[in-house]
C-alpha cells in the first residue's frame, strides 16, 4: 500500500486496515474527510508512516454484515494498525445486546488477527448518538430509548476491548454535545459531515500515536 510518509524517503507505510460501516465510509462526505482518512494524514504530518486506509465498511451495515465483507475481501493478516467502528444499525434495526456482543467479540478477534495477532495494534471507536440528529427527530422514535441501546451496547464493547487489551475511545460524549449542530452534520441531517470527523480524529489521534509508537518486533 503506497502512501506519502513524513517520516523518510524510502520507509515503508504501515498498512492500515479500517473496518466499520457508514461512520467509517464516510456517508456523504468527500472521502478525505472521512475519519480514518483524516487520522493517517495526521499522524503522518507528525512523522508516522502510516499509510491511507483500506477500508472495508458500507452503509447499513451490521456487525454479521461486516463479518462476511471481511470474508469477501480476505485482507491479508499482515496490517500494522487496524480499527474498528460498528453496531448503530445493529440498535437501528431493533437487533439484541446479546447478539450485538457475541458478534462484536468475534469481529474483535478477527482485527485482531489481522492486526498480526496484535491487540495492541487494534483500536475501536464507540457508536455515536444519531438520537441527537435532526433525522432522530424527525423519525418519531424515542430520542431517550436510541441512547440508552448505544450506552448499553458500547459499554458491552467498552468491556470486550477491555478483556483483550484493545484500545477503546469514545467519541459519543463529543456526539451527543455537537451532534445536532448544523456544522457537524452532512447534508442528509444524519450522518457527521468531515468537521465533526475532525472531533473524532482529535479524540483518536492521541491513543493511535501511542499505539503504533509502542516497541514491536513483529513486522509491519
Amino acid at each position: 500500500m503506497a502512501a506519502t510518509s513524513a517520516a523518510g524517503e524510502g520507509e515503508a507505510a504501515i498498512a492500515y486496515l479500517a473496518l466499520g460501516d457508514s461512520y467509517t465510509i464516510g456517508e456523504a462526505v468527500a472521502a478525505d474527510g472521512r475519519w480514518p482518512v483524516q487520522l493517517a494524514r495526521a499522524l503522518r504530518a507528525e512523522g508516522v508512516a502510516l499509510g491511507d486506509p483500506r477500508i472495508i465498511a458500507r452503509t447499513g451495515w451490521t456487525t454479521d454484515e461486516l463479518e462476511a465483507a471481511i470474508d469477501a475481501a480476505a485482507p491479508s493478516p499482515g496490517h500494522g494498525f487496524v480499527s474498528l467502528l460498528i453496531g448503530v444499525n445493529n440498535q437501528y434495526r431493533g437487533r439484541p445486546l446479546d447478539e450485538y456482543r457475541t458478534q462484536f467479540a468475534g469481529l474483535l478477534e478477527r482485527a485482531i488477527d489481522l492486526a498480526g495477532g496484535r491487540p495492541g495494534r487494534v483500536m475501536v471507536l464507540s457508536i455515536p448518538d444519531w438520537g441527537v440528529t435532526p433525522f432522530a427527530a424527525g423519525s418519531g422514535r424515542d430520542v431517550g430509548a436510541i441512547a440508552a441501546d448505544l450506552d448499553a451496547y458500547n459499554a458491552a464493547a467498552a468491556e470486550l476491548c477491555a478483556t483483550r487489551g484493545v484500545a477503546f475511545v469514545d467519541i459519543a460524549p463529543v456526539s451527543r454535545a455537537r451532534g445536532a449542530e448544523p456544522a457537524m452534520l452532512a447534508d442528509d441531517g444524519l450522518h457527521p459531515s468531515a468537521a465533526m470527523y475532525a472531533q473524532w480524529t482529535a479524540l483518536a489521534l492521541p491513543v493511535a500515536r501511542r499505539l503504533l509508537a509502542a516497541h514491536d518486533t513483529q513486522p509491519r
